[in-house]
């Protein structure tokens, strides 16, 4: 199932490789409706977290995986029937249908690592995010490489045999019986948030997850019209963030064991933020592709060591599932994309999709040095 990862990140990383596809380059910008194709996935994403554990439960973890498979296809479909012209509401209705297929996704995946998650947290966190990232650059490369050859239409047809073919062959595998996971009541809710500790580890997820999502899904769209990048060309330069962040996991899963983890959070942090001050300030293709190179590099060991710190701290946060107060903070990532896009129609200049990114990282250093602290005078 690990393997599965792979179609989770060629989902997630969909939308932010067809926006220059579907011309939200050009004049006139269209940020707000951006901000409404963001929205639709995460909503759909939310909603698959009732309906994956209501599926789960009255039919197994198989037809949970072959459901989300099918969903995923066929959206990728309908989404090739309604591209512009057509109204953006019908590629809305697509994106709430591929967040549904990536949440049903993501709940099968983390039940069925859940045993292997337990034992190792880090480790298995990285080694699944190197399958995530190899979905997130393929999804880019195919985008980028046919581009100039196919219709948009003919671009997604081809996708969705990507969970098409998942789906042939989770058809014919045997599934392990879904693993119980315990869920923490709400009175354990409630004690989390008088604990400085929780809230922050809340927050940091909250800003941590929003960062990630933000460079995936506006990055190529920021170096087309702030930098003169061609669309091909930014493509590209989102598909080498994906390799920086791919390589980083798989040089963390190498040096955990190695390296103090505290201090390979914070090199982690200054280095992603070294990179977005550089994106955000170049005006050539060059800069942009170091930049790249930087956040992603960055990010790749940050997530990972922010769940073992929690797992340690809070034994019952599984990162698959939303658990108490750390909801907040993965709901809140997931609305960051979004965000970004009103504010960037508000304010009519699309530099807010990196500046704000920018403050998050500084406040995601700022936040492991409190924890740090904090750990130091709790002796926790």
């Amino acid at each position: 199932m690990a393997a599965g990862f792979l179609l989770s990140g060629f989902l997630f990383a969909l939308l932010g490789a067809l926006l220059p596809v579907w011309g939200y380059y050009r004049d006139p910008p269209a940020f707000d409706t951006i901000g409404n194709y963001f929205l639709s996935l995460a909503a759909g994403v939310i909603a698959a977290a009732r309906l994956a554990h209501v599926l789960l439960r009255r039919r197994g973890l198989k037809f949970l995986s072959l459901c989300s498979c099918a969903l995923g296809c066929g959206s990728l479909l309908f989404l090739a029937a309604v591209g512009p012209p057509a109204s953006s509401l019908w590629r809305m209705l697509g994106l709430v249908m591929i967040g549904l297929a990536l949440g049903l996704l993501n709940t099968a995946l983390f039940h069925a690592i859940s045993p292997v998650y337990q034992r190792n947290a880090a480790g298995t966190v990285n080694r699944c995010g190197i399958f995530y990232g190899l979905g997130c650059l393929l999804a880019t490369l195919l985008v980028a490489g046919t581009l100039s050859a196919y219709t948009i239409g003919s671009i997604l047809i081809f996708m969705a045999t990507v969970p098409g073919y998942f789906l042939g062959i989770w058809a014919r595998q045997h599934f392990p019986n879904a693993r119980n996971t315990d869920k923490p009541d709400f009175r354990q809710v409630l004690r989390d948030f008088r604990s400085p500790g929780a809230v922050m580890f809340a927050l940091l997820l909250f800003l941590q997850f929003g960062n990630e999502w933000s460079i995936a899904g506006w990055l190529s769209l920021f170096l087309i019209r702030r930098v003169g990048l061609s669309p091909q060309t930014a493509l590209r330069l989102l598909a080498l963030y994906w390799v920086s962040l791919l390589v980083g996991r798989v040089a963390a899963v190498a040096l955990l064991p190695r390296v103090r983890h505290g201090r390979l959070l914070l090199t982690s942090v200054l280095l992603a933020l070294f990179g977005y001050v550089l994106v955000y300030s170049t005006n050539n293709a060059f800069g942009g592709a170091v930049g790249a190179l930087s956040v992603g590099a960055g990010y790749a060991s940050i997530y990972p060591l922010v769940v073992e710190k929690i797992g340690r701290r809070f034994p019952y946060y599984h990162p698959g599932f939303f658990n108490g107060i750390f909801s907040l903070g993965l709901t809140g990532g997931l609305l960051a994309p979004a965000t970004l896009g009103y504010l960037a129609a508000w304010l009519d200049d699309i530099a807010v999709v990196m500046s704000l990114p920018l403050l998050g990282t500084g406040l995601v250093c700022a936040l492991l040095l409190l924890i740090w602290l904090e750990s130091k005078v709790t002796g926790r």
